[in-house]
């Protein structure tokens, strides 16, 4: 049997069961490796009950900087004697697994080395709380991987400080688990794990953060100041973050008064009501949901277009239809987003691909809420959301003024002889609005989701209506100019192929490329990061005969939406698509173009598998 040896390069999975508090163990382990200056990708997957199942803990460390999910696992920490067959068959020949050895087991594989540790003995003889022991096996296994993997010690031992601030006497306790663990392994595992970890400096300027949390901390910056949410996996910590935020940056120093308002709304109809009602008010409000909560906003989504009040709103998806699979990732909501609502409504999607994005597009989406008074959803998913990313470090310049748009105060009115809050003044299909109580006679309007008239009157008139609707859509063609643009790779300029992907697939498109580059495959390609799509965008698909559109959903739903908006044919675009709830792979991404290239048949299935 040869042994996997590699540096700084290496897939480990913890596996173990829900609500045995092994999450923030498997999270230090991975903040470890970060520290060490390598860059890491941790994923929890995790199931929709709160204890007993099964729970995995998944981290890539590449010190290349590949950062999306690889297939195959080149360590195994197997914790749930449940999932132990499935653990040992994702585990690559020549791999390591190491298990609670206080229950001897065969394990019936000749080809990996099995690392026996007896985690449970050891925490009973240095423990008399059951409710320790069960939780202090998780440190124990973080120091015997810290000394297997040739890792400094003391880096666990600041992180296990810094987390237990505040908490003191949690300290010490936490801290003998970990040396517990390290002392075994020196004594008694010597030589017999390949894999290693040399301290680097590839994480210099950067930081290790989730997507919530980043757009969380973005909505401050951006200037919200009213979340009105209810919770739903996985967009919960993105309003988390934010309250969080809020009560260190969002509080008056003088009069200790807070310049926020979080609201837990009784569902997410009210939830969306409530943000549009702070919206058109003035102020900054914002809502975070996942696919069942844009179905049940969808009716007020339509009302914030149709009257034209500012709304930013978070989907961060996850699987479906219906409940679907609530705790794994998905692509799923990009069609009901962009068309939300009934009758002919177009919404600006933004979509992030790293949390320093989620940061980056949080604030900007205030800004363009409020230039465009439209909707404006951010569309991030919960591998994105919830796992965190080793990511550049975010920047902000402190000199921005924020962008209301077209707002008329009561001076602007006193000008104005006969103010129409829905007239097209400057022809970019954009009006001026007011604040209430602006003007004691002037720019007061009756807000409706019936059809009006320049002039918010109500009107059953088709004609108008029409005009409306036509203005409405000529906000869109401004709107694409202000969107982020694309983000281009790879372009030679000369290839007749190109691949068109978004979102949290960015992580492994790169390596994906790089696999295809090796077989001969160089491709032209394009991240994009907005809807509307603008110019950039259409020309790149004008200059290729062939485009891979690359998406973690079942139907392709990017790729309709490019076909209704540029009128595309069918056969020019062809879909790469996995929606088996994990986040795609390299290998996945490049095994599916090169069969389409080659004619051969694709080693993974469509599922993603």
């Amino acid at each position: 049997m040869s042994n996997i040896k590699s540096t700084n390069e290496f897939v480990i999975k913890f596996a173990n069961v829900n609500g045995s508090g092994s999450a923030s163990a498997n999270q230090m382990f991975a903040k470890g490796v970060f520290r060490s200056g390598v860059p890491v990708s941790p994923k929890n997957i995790f199931p929709s009950n709160i204890q007993g199942l099964p729970t995995w803990f998944e981290v890539r460390v590449s010190e290349k900087g590949y950062l999306g999910r690889r297939e195959g696992v080149d360590i195994v920490v197997a914790m749930n004697p449940q999932s132990y067959n499935q653990d040992l068959m994702e585990l690559n020949s020549g791999g390591y697994l190491l298990y609670d050895s206080s229950w001897k087991r065969d394990f019936k594989r000749t080809d990996i080395n099995v690392i026996e540790i007896p985690l449970t003995k050891l925490c009973v003889e240095e423990f008399s709380n059951p409710k320790q022991r069960l939780l202090f096996k998780n440190i124990v296994y973080v120091g015997a991987l810290s000394y297997l993997l040739n890792m400094d010690k003391e880096i666990y031992e600041i992180l296990i400080k810094e987390q237990f601030k505040g908490k003191e006497k949690l300290i010490d306790p936490n801290v003998k688990a970990l040396n517990l663990g390290y002392d075994y392994a020196r004594e008694n595992l010597k030589e017999i794990c390949e894999i290693k970890i040399e301290t680097s400096d590839k994480t210099k300027g950067m930081i290790l953060t989730s997507g919530n949390d980043a757009s969380g901390l973005g909505c401050v910056y951006g200037g919200a100041t009213v979340c009105a949410w209810y919770p739903i996996t996985p967009s919960t910590s993105l309003a988390e973050a934010f309250t969080d935020y809020s009560e260190k940056l969002r509080v008056e120093e003088e009069t200790n008064k807070n310049k926020y308002a979080i609201i837990q709304a009784e569902d997410e109809l009210a939830a969306v009501g409530m943000a549009i009602g702070a919206n058109w008010n003035g102020a900054r409000g914002f809502t975070a949901t996942s696919g069942p909560g844009i179905s049940l906003m969808s009716e007020f989504i339509g009302l914030a277009y149709f009257a034209e009040v500012p709304l930013v709103l978070f989907d961060i998806q996850r699987g479906g239809p219906s409940t679907g699979m609530p705790t794994r990732t998905q692509q799923s909501d990009v069609l009901s987003c962009a068309y939300a609502s009934h009758g002919d409504t177009k919404h600006v999607l933004l979509i992030p691909s790293d949390p320093k994005e989620c940061f980056e597009f949080a604030a900007e989406a205030f800004d363009l809420a409020d230039r465009i008074q439209t909707p404006v959803i951010v569309l991030s998913d919960l591998d994105l959301g919830m796992n965190d990313w080793t990511c550049p470090e975010f920047k902000w310049d402190d000199t921005k003024l924020f962008d209301k748009g077209k707002v008329l105060h009561g001076k602007d009115l006193e000008e104005i002889e006969n103010f129409g809050r829905y007239l097209d003044v400057d022809g970019d299909g954009i009006p001026y609005r007011t604040y209430p109580g602006a003007h004691p006679e002037k720019g007061a309007y009756f807000t409706r989701g019936t059809s009006h008239d320049e002039y918010a009157k109500y009107t059953e008139d088709g004609v108008v209506n029409a005009r409306n609707l036509s203005r409405l859509l000529k906000k869109y063609q401004t709107a694409s100019e202000l969107v982020p643009n694309p983000i281009f790779k790879q372009e030679t300029n000369t290839s007749s192929i190109g691949v068109i992907y978004y979102g949290s697939t960015e992580a492994s498109m790169q390596e994906a490329l790089d696999l295809l580059h090796e077989e001969g495959v160089i491709l032209d390609a394009m991240r994009l990061r907005a809807f509307p799509f603008n110019l950039e965008v259409w020309e790149f698909i004008e200059d290729h005969d062939l485009l891979f559109i690359v998406e973690q959903n079942r139907d392709g739903q990017m790729r309709t939406l490019i076909m209704a908006e540029g009128g595309i044919i069918p056969d020019k675009l062809v879909s790469v698509l996995c929606f088996d709830g994990q986040p795609i792979t390299a290998d996945f991404i490049s095994n599916k173009i090169s069969s389409h290239l080659t004619g051969s048949p694709s080693k993974t299935a469509v599922g993603g598998k």
